[in-house]
């Protein structure tokens, strides 16, 4: 059954009041109806902004090879959607290449010449920093780890610089499970746990009143029962610090009470 309008999360669906793409005709409205553009990112990381001008919100990134949807173009700047995590926004045609290449391998290795989960053809790296396509690993939270101390960025998804939920959805990559963009849409990630239940693995999610910015909350890994993971403003980078101290951060900045999340069995 495909969805009405009303049930199309913003961020993710690829129409405006002007211009829509074709799947969307008869679910949404729009003066125009267009097939997308498939594109691919040429660039080791290539910023998409909520608007036109590059001035506004970074609300994500692209990495090399990862497909972007192109439905609208003004001057050097495209307008379309990232095809790996749906996010909707503008780039530049300058970070991108026409086509979608079909990868053999992912970038396996944080200290690699492109970022980790880059998508690239045998040969372009040494064989040491690559996996072959369809072979992850196993722990989201050991992945994580080999991010400690990478800035911290809003609107980053990279191994270069990352936000919470960019940390996240990188190390959820690498092991081959989804890995939506924003806070919220992790936090529907898996079945509920309580708190006491909690362990190395689960996420935690501390979600926000909505306002003038793009995130939704604030995304972490379990390192275990009293430690989490995660990328913050507050320390600037990926560190480990403890439950209670992140907590008690988190909720007199006016953040919900956490949510606790099992991905895997």
């Amino acid at each position: 059954m495909s969805p009405d309008a009303a049930t199309l999360d913003p961020r993710t669906t690829l129409a405006r009041p002007d211009l829509a793409e074709q799947a969307l005709e008869g679910l949404v409205r729009a003066d125009a109806y267009l097939a997308p553009r498939p594109m691919h990112a040429a660039v080791a990381v290539a910023d998409i902004h909520a608007d036109a001008d590059p001035a506004s919100e970074r609300i994500d990134q692209i990495v090399f090879g990862e497909a972007f949807d192109v439905l609208d173009q003004r001057g050097d700047r495209l307008w379309g959607r990232a095809r790996r995590d749906g996010l909707v926004g503008w780039i530049s045609a300058s970070a991108l290449r026409p086509g979608t290449p079909l990868p053999t391998h992912r970038v396996a290795s944080v200290a690699a010449r492109l970022p980790l989960n880059a998508l690239v053809a045998a040969g372009d790296l040494p064989a040491a920093d690559l996996a072959p396509i369809g072979t992850f690993e196993s722990d989201p939270v050991a992945v994580a780890e080999r991010l400690l101390g990478v800035p911290h960025s809003l609107g980053a998804r990279s191994s270069t610089a990352t936000d919470c939920s960019g940390l996240v959805q990188q190390a959820l990559y690498a092991c081959g499970l989804a890995g939506p963009r924003y806070s919220d849409q992790q936090a529907e990630l898996g079945r509920a746990v309580a708190r006491e239940e909690a362990r190395r693995g689960d996420l935690v999610v501390w979600l926000a009143e909505p306002g003038d910015h793009s995130w939704t909350g604030h995304s972490a890994f379990m390192l275990d029962a009293d430690r989490v993971l995660h990328a913050t403003g507050h320390h600037g980078a990926v560190v480990i610090e403890t439950f209670a101290e992140a907590d008690a951060r988190y909720r007199a900045d006016g953040f919900h009470v956490p949510v606790f999340r099992r991905l895997q069995a």
